[in-house]
């Protein structure tokens, strides 16, 4: 059996990224996602972070289409 699960990136230092935490709430709720939806789904969550990365919003939007 595989899992799936969808991985956050954020900006790193030199303008590379690097692996978040979870994905914003701004992320989630741009996906067509709530709070309770992304807990449901065991997906990570960083309540700290506030920006909304495109690429995020992109592979949350991919997960949902394979789930």
């Amino acid at each position: 059996m595989t899992t799936m699960s969808a991985q956050a990136t954020k900006a790193g230092k030199f303008g590379k990224t690097r692996e978040a935490r979870g994905f914003s709430r701004g992320e989630l709720r741009e996906a067509g996602l709530d709070f309770a939806q992304a807990l449901r789904l065991r997906l990570p969550i960083d309540l700290r972070r506030k920006t909304k990365r495109a690429e995020n919003v992109k592979s949350l939007k991919q997960f949902l289409r394979k789930k």
